[in-house]
């Protein structure tokens, strides 16, 4: 587990919920009316970023839904930390034109992933090869297909590269995180062995410690958390909270320390709640994140941005 939590590998930001689609397994519950914070609080939560990360990818919602405050937070971004970054974009591609792309790369942007090759989207993947074209006209490599999980490919600042992918049963689905309008459409899989905390996006390394995936948070809005989807309680509020003191504080605590893991089903030990009676109540719930969010809700309390306190469990 790292000490230094002034470098962070990855930083995910959802900056905005704002999108013209409006997919039914969106675990952020984003779309035409999806929450959206104010421009003065990107620019608060941009000062409040470790000092060093090798990354940070911007997603929604949609970003070019929000132009206007996606170009703002770039130009920021830039001025902060020049060049040290590497700047991804995850978008559905619905609304990148010829004069976005270049103004995207224009403002430091070297990556980009299409996340919406997919029955669930709007256009369903059919832009694909129009957007590949696109790519292509403007010298950026579609090579390497997915640089956000393996560490040596993503690293690479300078050069401009896209891949692309989309929800499946197996994968960035309900079954993985039951939240938002999965949840609400019911359409998440029931599948309690599937352990999310254990992949990128998940809790695993969040921390840090390991050496396989990425060291990254999760930042929806203002909420600093430790997987994509999050915990119930956010670990603290990065419009006011510096993130390093945030993940320093949480580094202490047993529960995050065993999400770090990639154990959930670890997080009440110290509250005298076995593995094994955690298993059996994520199995009758059928999925791990409801698990965690019945853990939070039943035994944890958030006292005040990133504290955390445990709750009395009766009969122990």
């Amino acid at each position: 587990m790292n000490s230094d939590f002034h470098h962070i590998e990855s930083v995910y930001w959802v900056f905005t919920q704002l999108c013209n689609d409006h997919c039914d397994h969106c675990y952020n519950a984003s779309g035409p009316q999806g929450a959206r914070i104010s421009h003065d609080e990107c620019m608060a939560i941009i000062e409040n970023l470790p000092e060093r990360m090798d990354r940070l990818i911007l997603s929604g919602g949609e970003p070019l839904a929000d132009r206007k405050l996606l170009f703002a937070v770039l130009d920021r971004l830039r001025e902060r930390y020049g060049d040290t970054v590497q700047l991804m974009l995850q978008t559905n591609g619905d609304l990148l034109t010829p004069a976005h792309l270049d103004t995207l790369i224009k403002k430091g942007v070297t990556r980009f992933d299409i996340a919406s090759i997919d029955r669930f989207h709007k256009a369903a993947g059919s832009r694909l090869m129009e957007l590949a074209e696109l790519f292509e006209s403007r010298g950026v490599d579609g090579q390497d297909k997915d640089p956000l999980i393996e560490k040596d490919t993503y690293l690479q600042k300078s050069r401009l590269s896209w891949g692309y992918w989309g929800a499946n049963e197996e994968m960035w689905l309900g079954g993985n995180w039951a939240r938002g309008r999965a949840l609400e459409k019911d359409i998440w899989l029931r599948d309690p062995r599937h352990n999310f905390c254990t992949i990128l996006s998940g809790a695993r390394n969040f921390l840090g410690g390991y050496t396989d995936i990425p060291q990254e948070i999760s930042i929806q809005l203002w909420r600093i958390n430790p997987c994509c989807p999050g915990t119930k309680f956010p670990m603290g509020d990065a419009r006011v909270d510096k993130v390093s003191e945030v993940l320093q504080r949480m580094s202490t605590h047993p529960v995050f320390r065993h999400l770090n893991d990639g154990n959930p089903y670890r997080m009440g030990e110290h509250l005298g709640i076995s593995e094994a009676e955690a298993i059996a109540q994520g199995t009758a719930l059928q999925n791990v994140c409801l698990y965690c969010d019945h853990f939070f809700g039943e035994y944890m309390r958030e006292l005040e941005r990133g504290s955390f306190v445990a709750l009395p469990i009766a009969g122990r």
